[in-house]
This record gives C-alpha cells, sequence and structure tokens, in this order.
C-alpha cells in the first residue's frame, strides 16, 4: 500500500530448464550472471507514482481530494491531513495524524463494481483481524466505511523489501528470508471456519483464461486434471491454504520488530503455494530465491507440488495479459517517432514491458512443461 507501482523493466534471460528433484519436477532456473542496467534507474514511473510535498486542494484534482478528505474526516473526525503518499486513477493515499497516531487513509476514486468489491475485502480483512489476529504483523484499523470506500489504518514503520512489481535487481538474502519467513507463519495460520472466504474460483479462472486464448486445449485439461487430483487428495493440501493473496516484495515492509503485510484486499483460502508462487513470478532476477521457493513449495510432496504449478500458470498468465495490456497503452499514449528527443541508451517507449514480457513468457513455457510432467506423474 504505502510504495508507489512504477515501471519494470527486466533483460533478455537465457533459456531456463526443469530440473528434478526429490518428488518430482520443480522449478529450478539456471544460474546466470545478474548484468548491471544502468539504464534500469530512474525510468519513467507510471500511474501512481508517489507525490511529494504538501497537500495542494487547488484544481479539479484538489476538487477530489477535498470530496476524499471529507469522506476520512466523517468516519474518523480528528483525522488531519498531511501529505498525498500515492495516488492512482483508482485510489488515493493520504498520510495524516489521528491524535498521536501517524495514519493512513485509503480512499478509492474508481468506484466500478470490480473494485469496490476488492476495496470491501479489504475493509473485512482489516476487521476481521481486530479479533482473530494473524501471525504476522499487519495495520492496526482505525476506522473504515464500506459503503463509501473509505479506509484508515496506523501507518506502519519500516521499509518496503521492493519498490516495484517486479524488482530489476535481486533483492538482499536476508530481505527475501525475512519475506518468505513472514509468508511461511500466514500460510500455517487457521482462522476460524467462515472469517474468510475464498477469492480465487479456480475453475473458472481457467476457463476464462482459455476462452480469452490465453491457454490452450491441453493447457485447460492439464490443469483440470490437476485440479481434480487436489479435490480427492485430503489433508492439508485439499483444504486450502490461507494466504496474503498479493505477497509482493513490495507490499512487504521490513522494521527491526519483524516484516509487517499491507495491501490485504485478495486475502482468504487459495489451494497451498498462492502466495509462494506470486513471489516466484515477480523475482525474475532473483534464481536463488526461486530455487528456494521453489523447493520450500513442495516440501509436502506432491500434491503441494500440484497446486503450487496450477497457482503458478495461473499468477503468471495474469501477469502476461497485464503487461500486453501496459505496452499497448505505452504504445498508443506515446508521441510520434522523432517529435521528442530520446537520450543516449534509453529505452523507446513500452520496450521497458516488452523485456518483462518476454521474461514471463519463458517462465509461463517453463511452467506448462512442469504442468505437463506433473500430469503425466498422476
Amino acid at each position: 500500500m504505502y510504495t508507489a507501482s512504477s515501471s519494470v523493466s527486466a533483460p533478455p534471460r537465457p533459456q531456463t530448464r526443469l530440473a528434478p528433484a526429490g518428488a518430482g519436477p520443480y522449478l529450478a532456473p539456471a544460474q546466470r550472471t545478474v548484468r548491471p542496467r544502468p539504464w534500469a534507474a530512474g525510468t519513467g514511473a507510471g500511474t501512481g507514482a508517489p507525490v511529494s510535498g504538501r497537500i495542494d486542494l487547488s484544481g479539479p484534482q484538489g476538487a477530489q481530494l477535498k470530496v476524499a478528505i471529507a469522506a476520512v474526516q466523517r468516519i474518523c473526525p480528528e483525522f488531519n491531513p498531511v501529505q498525498v503518499l500515492r495516488r492512482s486513477g483508482r485510489s488515493v493515499l493520504i498520510v495524516g495524524t489521528t491524535g498521536r497516531t501517524t495514519a493512513v487513509a485509503k480512499c478509492l476514486l474508481d468506484h466500478s463494481p470490480a473494485w469496490v468489491e476488492r476495496f470491501r475485502h479489504e475493509i473485512a480483512s482489516y476487521r476481521s483481524f481486530v479479533r482473530h489476529r494473524p501471525p504476522v504483523r499487519a495495520p492496526r484499523l482505525i476506522a473504515a466505511d464500506p459503503e463509501n470506500c473509505t479506509l484508515v489504518i496506523e501507518r506502519m514503520p519500516g521499509r518496503a523489501a521492493a519498490l516495484s512489481r517486479h524488482p530489476v535487481e535481486a533483492p538482499p538474502r536476508a530481505d527475501v528470508r525475512a519475506a518468505l519467513g513472514a509468508i511461511a507463519r500466514l500460510n500455517a495460520w487457521r482462522p476460524p471456519a467462515g472469517t474468510f472466504d475464498a477469492p480465487l474460483d479456480y475453475g473458472a479462472r481457467i476457463a476464462r483464461y482459455h476462452e480469452l486464448g490465453l491457454f490452450t486445449d491441453r493447457d485447460r485439461d492439464d490443469l483440470q486434471k490437476l485440479l481434480h487430483g487436489l479435490a480427492h487428495a485430503g489433508g492439508r493440501q485439499g483444504m486450502g491454504q490461507f494466504c496474503h493473496g498479493d505477497a509482493l516484495l513490495s507490499n512487504i515492509l521490513l522494521s527491526p520488530a519483524g516484516p509487517v503485510l499491507v495491501d490485504w484486499e485478495h486475502a482468504g483460502w487459495y489451494l497451498p503455494g498462492y502466495d509462494l508462487a506470486t513471489l516466484w513470478a515477480v523475482l525474475g532476477d532473483a534464481p536463488l530465491a526461486r530455487r528456494q521457493i521453489s523447493q520450500m513449495a513442495q516440501q509436502q510432496g506432491p500434491a503441494a507440488r500440484d497446486a503450487f504449478l496450477v497457482n503458478l500458470m495461473l499468477v503468471l498468465t495474469r501477469e502476461i495479459r497485464t503487461y500486453e495490456t501496459a505496452v499497448q497503452r505505452t504504445i498508443r499514449e506515446a508521441p510520434p517517432a522523432g517529435t521528442v528527443p530520446t537520450p543516449s541508451g534509453a529505452l523507446a517507449p513500452g520496450e521497458e514491458q516488452r523485456l518483462l514480457l518476454r521474461r514471463l513468457h519463458d517462465d509461463c513455457a517453463m511452467a506448462r512443461r512442469a504442468v505437463r510432467a506433473a500430469v503425466g506423474t498422476r
């Protein structure tokens, strides 16, 4: 919640391969040398980039901020706005104070049904944490209004484990270790029945991606076979696993008191390994971390491996769909060639996303081969 999404970039990678281990195939990227990328730093930020300075209430955006602040102060009269932390077309984050506490107010600007549902799910998660505290640190709920999609929580200290969705450099091992430890504790948590729902309908999502041409007939059939096997697996794998649902490093704050997880709008029950699949998908520049994640994901045996692979195919396909849309939008909005001077060594509009897409397609091909191998062992 506290860090802005920004343009992402990744260089072309050599073809990765599957390596057998223990109970069956798993995703183990080959070692490679990380090359310095001087163009990676300072490339333009997309929508949602942090806004510095005091709150500016002038102009059309200022009028929108006034409405948001008024909505916050209706549910939390003592909230004193200080600074806009992040603003996008969908929401705005405002840092302020409530007495002696520093707080963050989140207001939804895009009230389309999908975003409203997601926002209300996040409020419901924070409300559930009041009675049932998770085994990881999370911001304390101060006030919320599901009808107007307004949320106020305490601002937690710490630095984000990553500043972008897909980090362009391998994070420090200590940061990855702390993040994985927090995720493992959360995934082992069993909140009372009925406290959280299942945000993802796996069968419907697979069918949807097949209709869009993102899955082939064989992809659909293989994933359905794995789902069928998991439904009859029983035990912990058959019951599902509690997951954060958006376990990006940018949603994990690192502080001396331990990791803090923010942005709980996707929290709920998933097939085991969903959070690990999310981390694997965005750590393309950290092969050692990916290997560790793959090993963690299959520690509980073939059922856990199959669940991880189903999750990974869905997560990678979602990322591909998202960044294909981003590339098209960037190209469409870019000025005609030659009208704006391009600095020496800079990438053309959309090139960063295209490089990332190339890696995501390679990763998806690797996951597809692992899924087929897993189906072959059934």
